[in-house]
Order: C-alpha cells, then sequence, then structure tokens
C-alpha cells in the first residue's frame, strides 16, 4: 500500500503534466504500475535495511520527478530550448517524457547494489520503458527511440560519475542531487546507531530544512537550500555542486545556501 506522503506526491507530479499531452498518460501508467512500485520498494529495502544508505524509493523517486520537471518548465519558460527541441528530434512534450522516465526509474538498480547501479538500472528500467511507450505511442517508433535514448542517458548519467550531453539528462543529477531535505535521512538514522564510514552523508543530509526550486535573478534556475547547522554544507559542497558541475545544465543554475539565521552563501 503506498504512504500518504507518495499519493502527495503523485498528485503534485500529475499537476505538472497537461492532461492532453502524452507526458500526462506516462505519467499515469509509471504511477499505478504494480512492477515499478514493486521495484521502487524494494530498492528502498536495499539502500537502507542492507546497504544503511537514505532513500532511494519511491518517495524520493517521485520527488526527484518533481525537481527535474520544475526545472525543465523554469528552461522552457526562460526560451532554453532541449535537445530534442534543438535537434528536430522531437517535441518539447517528448522531452518531458524522457525526463519523467529518467526520474522515476533512475535508482531501480539499488535493487541489486549501490555500486554501479546506475548501469543495472539501464538494464532494469529499459524493458519496462518500451513497454510503457508502447502503450502511450503505439505507432511513433522514432519518437519511442529518442524518448528512451534520452531516458536512459539520464538513468546512466545521474551519479555523476559518466560525461552525459543532453539538456534532459543534465537535469537527472541537479534534481536528484536537490533531494536532501531531514526526512530523507530519518529512517537510516534511526535504524543504525553505530559510527561508520559514511555516516557524514547522513548527518548532513538531516541538517537540510529546506531545498526550493525557481526562477532564478542571473540564471533561469535557482536553488536555494536552508539548513539547521554548518554540517549540511557538506551535503551541498560533496554532492549537490559535484553532480551541478557534471550536468551540462551547469551555467543555466545558481545556488544559494544558509544556516537558518545567517546570511546567504552564493555558491554560482
Amino acid at each position: 500500500m503506498k504512504s500518504p506522503k507518495e499519493m502527495t506526491l503523485e498528485q503534485h507530479l500529475l499537476s505538472m503534466l497537461t492532461p492532453q499531452e502524452k507526458s500526462h498518460a506516462l505519467g499515469l501508467a509509471l504511477i499505478n504500475d504494480e512492477q515499478v512500485q514493486s521495484l521502487q520498494e524494494y530498492a528502498n529495502e536495499v539502500a537502507i535495511k542492507r546497504l544503511g544508505y537514505n532513500d532511494h524509493g519511491p518517495v524520493h523517486m517521485r520527488q526527484v520527478s518533481i525537481n527535474s520537471l520544475s526545472m525543465l518548465y523554469l528552461l522552457h519558460s526562460a526560451g532554453v530550448r532541449t535537445s530534442l527541441e534543438k535537434e528536430d528530434g522531437g517535441s518539447y512534450d517528448d522531452s518531458v517524457c524522457s525526463v519523467l522516465l529518467a526520474s522515476f526509474l533512475h535508482d531501480l538498480g539499488m535493487t541489486i547494489s549501490r555500486t554501479d547501479h546506475e548501469t543495472t538500472g539501464c538494464i532494469i528500467a529499459r524493458p519496462i520503458m518500451e513497454r510503457l511507450l508502447d502503450q502511450v505511442f503505439p505507432h511513433e517508433l522514432a519518437e519511442k527511440t529518442a524518448i528512451i535514448s534520452l531516458a536512459t542517458e539520464g538513468i546512466l548519467g545521474h551519479m555523476a560519475t559518466k560525461k552525459i550531453h543532453s539538456v534532459e539528462a543534465g537535469l537527472i543529477l541537479i534534481a536528484d542531487g536537490c533531494d536532501m531535505e531531514k526526512g530523507r535521512a530519518r529512517i537510516p538514522l534511526i535504524l543504525n546507531t553505530e559510527a561508520k564510514v559514511g555516516d557524514i552523508h547522513k548527518y548532513s543530509s538531516n541538517a537540510i530544512e529546506r531545498v526550493t526550486i525557481s526562477k532564478g535573478e542571473r540564471h533561469p534556475i535557482k536553488v536555494e537550500v536552508e539548513m539547521s547547522s554548518d554540517v549540511g554544507f557538506f551535503q551541498i559542497e560533496e554532492v549537490l555542486l559535484q553532480k551541478i558541475s557534471m550536468s551540462p545544465d551547469k551555467d543555466l543554475v545558481e545556488v544559494y545556501a544558509w544556516v537558518t539565521g545567517q546570511s546567504k552563501k552564493q555558491y554560482l
């Protein structure tokens, strides 16, 4: 059974998609797919209980979808064309579909292992993308090919370990890095009481109070991070900024961070 948090995020996600467009039908298909839900839930079991990591399950993948679509819409509003549009390879809504697929499926490789999970995730996600797009694009082979290729690039590149080149894929790793509010680290902190290497990621994430994505003053996208203590700067500098630096969209983003009650620090 889905949690109230999952259902709230699903409602938000669907509200961002235009009902007349195919991206809305794809969003519904992803949300209602039992295999996708089962894989997301098991990815979280492995991530939290076996490996001691933070949330990599249904809530995380829905939040990353919302983050990436928010940024895609900001780029669109600013007149920035997607790679599909610039290359005459598809429509804006096709780009929305590719970003949605990559975001919603990007951590399925966590069902196997953290190591190379972006690669194993592509293997797991590919037949699912084929199946769902056959429902939404039953006769458009060229569109399906482009959408799946971009979504695969997004999944493969979300850990900032591999060079990516499209606007669409570039949003996935930034959106992933932006999901760092303290709720994501709550369960691992409760379950794991013994100190070990890697705890800084959980403690720094637990210091993040709020992440906001909005229109920037100098660039189309502005990311603002409010935190309760200085340890949160680790999450920004070692995770978020590392991902932004590897994104083709890095020149389109500005980042501000601050501890509650203190002045803002501008990174980008």
